[in-house]
């Protein structure tokens, strides 16, 4: 196995922007891909090292760029600054993420007719969002994201599988919110699935999560037992 490694530029709005993209070089032929959508802080190490660990399981990952290349964020106020023009222009926002799903499936690497998208954050509902757009991504999968309907997309049917691993105890995603999201999308017809796990806030895939006053911290379990859904998860949608 020889894990490969470059970059990708697209663009929207006329904004370049840079996606991470991993895959085993051992692997013949195209193969199934799975995009991943960062948190608030831009695209990190932390995204490119799910791209990996997904190329490693035989997929191509792809850590996208919601904010152009070389943006990150280096703080609360950073953050915020970041993520909420796009918070405030879902539409903005959803057609940002499906410019990246179109640059992934132009990749030589990658079966286009199998591509999925994770996120994590303010990235989980971004993938979120891709599927309420009525994307025909296979699934899309979110960790510890953001459920807030967008406002512009009631009516769409959800082809894509939806998976969404939470925090029970997520002061940022009320157990109502939960709720109000699979209401939802059972209303558009989405074959989905809500995992929450007890005792767990935000974050909780993220090891260097320490945040208690924005209610966040890393939970192993948690973090173990989400990644392992998300294996199962992609071995159903790509069978």
């Amino acid at each position: 196995m020889a894990i490969q490694t470059r970059f990708v530029e697209y663009k929207h709005d006329n904004l370049t922007l840079e996606g991470f993209l991993a895959w085993d070089d051992s692997l013949a032929g195209p193969r199934p891909a799975v995009a991943i959508s960062h948190t608030w802080a831009g695209r990190t190490t932390f995204e490119e090292g799910k791209a990996i660990a997904l190329a490693q399981q035989g997929y191509v990952g792809f850590a996208i760029d919601m904010y152009g290349k070389g943006v990150r964020g280096s703080s609360v106020e950073e953050n915020t600054a970041l993520m909420m023009p796009l918070m405030q222009d879902r539409e903005r926002l959803q057609q940002r993420i499906g410019k990246a799903i179109v640059a992934l499936r132009e990749q030589a690497e990658v079966d286009p007719a199998k591509v999925a998208a994770i996120g994590f954050c303010f990235g989980g509902l971004c993938v979120l969002d891709l599927a309420r757009t009525g994307s025909d991504v296979r699934g899309v999968a979110s960790f510890h994201g953001l459920f807030a309907a967008p406002g512009n997309t009631a009516g769409n049917k959800i082809t894509a599988r939806v998976l969404c691993l939470h925090g029970y105890d997520d002061p940022m995603v009320q157990p109502q919110a939960m709720l109000d999201l699979a209401t939802e999308l059972t209303a558009a017809g989405a074959d989905w699935q809500i995992h929450a796990y007890g005792h767990t806030v935000h974050a909780f895939t993220n090891p260097e999560a320490n945040d208690p006053a924005l209610g966040a911290a890393y939970n192993e379990a948690a973090d173990r037992r989400s990644w392992m859904a998300l294996e199962d998860f992609l071995a159903e949608i790509f069978s």
